[in-house]
């Protein structure tokens, strides 16, 4: 067994399934393929062969990642690696024997692999097949093209490929579990009959499953046809495409989804090699999860989806739109103008057309609202509040805060609602109301927190920048926001540098921290006795701030923290830290002043004169205290 663990790298079997990164000290890492996570916990050694994910605990060496990833048994793992690595085993006598106990997995993938073989044959000879021929040629794409994509054509007659595996070896039973064969009244038949065949791989590049296309009128059939369930294939698990588009969406952090095998033909020949689609059901949380591992979840990956532009295919963008947020990638829709799929608009207006199509517009997002929006009557008050109604809790499902904020924005906008700030404190609540829901009973037992929001000092404006709240959890973020970025680095400091911070930093409210993890954080280390504690005593104050966190998710997110390299370009000291808090702060400022501002010009219409009055004494305290913190920086904390 060494020598087939030795012939094949660890990394090189692993790369099939996920996107690997330097790690440092000669490791590699991605996100864990055997469980749901947002940031790489699985690792990998080459120098040790093993591999190991610090979230779930799944680990070992070669043979058993092939195991787990494609529940094989130790034989059949030890078989695939040496088949890969050209070795030739021996079996010992009474044991093993591949002729008779070959695992279940094992052979269907031979009968597909042979399959697929065949019916490539049958379209590149057969007088038969010259429908098939010309199907594909009427799309443009010749043989070059067919062959590329391994496409074959099943005979009309009842059991040709039944008869050509029997003689292979295959069994009736196995034929019928692979779903190539179906029971007919004589014993099994072919399951697929006059159509087009599309060998459908696995990220691994294992055949397990077809697509057929209908060719003949005389086919009562659907249009399309997949092989149903197996032990190998689950249609809601395998992307068309997968195998050949996997290294490039890894490359570049892209995925381009299609609707159809022609429209992957046709973006890939058309240098569009990121290209992927479905088998017959809707794009769902199993093919998020392929996707996800090859993004690896970067704040620069994109998932575009192209949809016919007809009713259906905007009922398709809204079905995606329901699992963008399982995305750390943003997601964008593509629709020609004239609704032409991508197979479509090669033939009519070549590759530059389809290279164009892909190109990221339509945030999902927005395209999502433009179809809510467009059902209601928003030239009358009850029109657009029915809007708002059904629009708001699509945007408060969007998880980045910041993002939710501008998205409420543009909201407002399409609705033509000029009180900007009530529809993004509407979509706040509803968020917020979303969160407690999931908290399931808030602090896990603990009860409320108490009241401990904290001022500045008396030589500063004392202000509430939001409403007091319980802070709010959640996991990790992928920083694509400097928000968020700064937000990060001014709690690392406070976690690992208390005493550049000290005292200004305990001043600071929980509702300064507009990323929900971040707010929990802030939060412990005030439940902890605030940072001017781990001046003191730096041990136990980390100690203190893990045991006041109030779940393993925040625990964790202090303990991340508390280890994370501090982002600068020079010596961590006190411009630098004043550099944050002031970074902080002033954003904080900016949000009640964004907020005032819009009450103001509402009081302005008609409202009570007394609280425009005191608004807007407020307004002015807050915009001296603003460019106060501009011009003298961390002097005016």
């Amino acid at each position: 067994m060494k020598a087939v663990r030795d012939a094949v790298p660890i990394d090189a079997v692993v790369s099939e399934y996920l996107q690997l990164r330097n790690a440092g000290g000669g490791n590699l890492k991605g996100l864990c393929p055997f469980h749901d996570e947002k940031s790489p916990s699985f690792q990998v050694s080459p120098s040790k062969g093993l591999f190991h994910c610090f979230g779930c605990q799944e680990g070992g060496d070669t043979i058993s990642f092939v195991r787990k990833i494609d529940h094989l048994s130790f034989s059949e793992a030890v078989e695939r690696l040496a088949a890969q690595a050209g070795i030739t085993l021996r079996y010992e006598e009474g044991g093993y024997n591949p002729a008779h106990q070959r695992g279940e997995r094992i052979r269907l993938v031979e009968a597909h692999k042979l399959a697929a073989e065949w019916y490539a044959e049958q379209l590149a000879t057969s007088a038969e097949a010259e429908t098939g021929r010309v199907f594909l040629a009427e799309r443009g794409f010749d043989q070059a093209a067919a062959v590329h994509f391994d496409i074959g054509y099943s005979p009309q007659g009842w059991d040709h490929l039944t008869r050509f595996l029997r003689g292979k070896g295959f069994t009736d039973k196995e034929l019928l579990l692979s779903g190539l064969s179906q029971e007919g009244r004589r014993g099994p038949i072919d399951r697929f009959r006059g159509r087009l065949m599309w060998p459908i791989r696995d990220i691994g590049g294992e055949v397990v499953g077809f697509g057929a296309r209908k060719l003949y009128e005389t086919d009562n059939g659907p249009k399309y046809l997949n092989t149903p369930e197996t032990a190998i294939y689950k249609k809601s698990q395998v992307l068309y495409g997968i195998d050949l588009a996997k290294r490039e969406i890894a490359k570049t952090s892209r995925a381009v989804v299609v609707e159809g095998y022609t429209d992957v033909m046709a973006c890939h020949l058309a240098g569009v090699t990121t290209a992927i689609a479905t088998c017959g059901t809707a794009f769902g949380g199993d093919h998020i999860k392929i996707l996800r591992r090859l993004l690896m979840d970067n704040g620069s990956a994109r998932v575009i989806f192209t949809f016919d532009g007809d009713a259906a295919g905007q009922k398709a963008a809204l079905r995606a739109f329901e699992d963008d947020q399982k995305f750390a990638a943003e997601t964008y829709i593509a629709i020609a103008p004239d609704g032409m799929d991508p197979c479509d608009l090669r033939l009519a207006k070549g590759d530059d057309a389809v290279a164009d199509l892909v190109e990221p517009r339509t945030p999902l997002f927005e395209f999502a609202l433009r179809q809510i929006v467009a059902r209601y009557a928003l030239d009358t008050p009850a029109g657009r509040a029915a809007a708002l109604d059904e629009a708001a809790p699509v945007v408060a499902r969007i998880k980045n805060s910041g993002a939710q904020h501008e998205v409420a924005v543009q909201l407002a906008g399409m609705l033509g609602i000029l009180d900007t700030q009530f529809v993004v404190k509407r979509v706040a609540q509803l968020a917020r109301w979303a969160r407690e829901r999931g908290e399931r009973g808030g602090r896990g037992g603990r009860g409320p927190a108490p009241d401990r929001q904290q001022r500045g000092p008396q030589s500063q404006p004392q202000h509430q920048y939001a409403p007091a709240h319980p802070a709010p959890r959640g996991p990790a973020l992928n920083l694509r926001n400097p928000v968020y970025a700064t937000e990060r680095e001014l709690l690392k400091l406070a976690l690992q540098r208390p005493e550049l911070v000290s005292p200004a930093f305990d001043a600071y409210g929980v509702d300064e921290f507009t990323a929900p993890p971040y707010a929990a954080v802030r939060q412990a280390i005030l439940d902890a006795g605030g940072a001017e504690y781990g001046v003191g005593d730096p041990h136990e104050y980390l100690a203190r701030v893990r045991e006041a966190a109030p779940d393993d998710t925040v625990r964790a997110m202090v303990t991340e923290l508390a280890v994370e390299a501090i982002l600068l370009r020079r010596e961590v000291d006190e411009p630098y830290a004043g550099a944050q808090l002031v970074t902080v702060r002033r954003r904080a400022v900016e949000r009640r002043i964004r907020d005032l501002q819009s009450t103001v010009a509402r009081l302005s219409t008609g409202g009570d004169p007394a609280q425009l009055a005191a608004h807007q004494n407020e307004l002015w305290i807050l915009q001296q205290y603003d460019q106060s913190l501009r011009e003298r920086g961390a002097a005016a904390l």
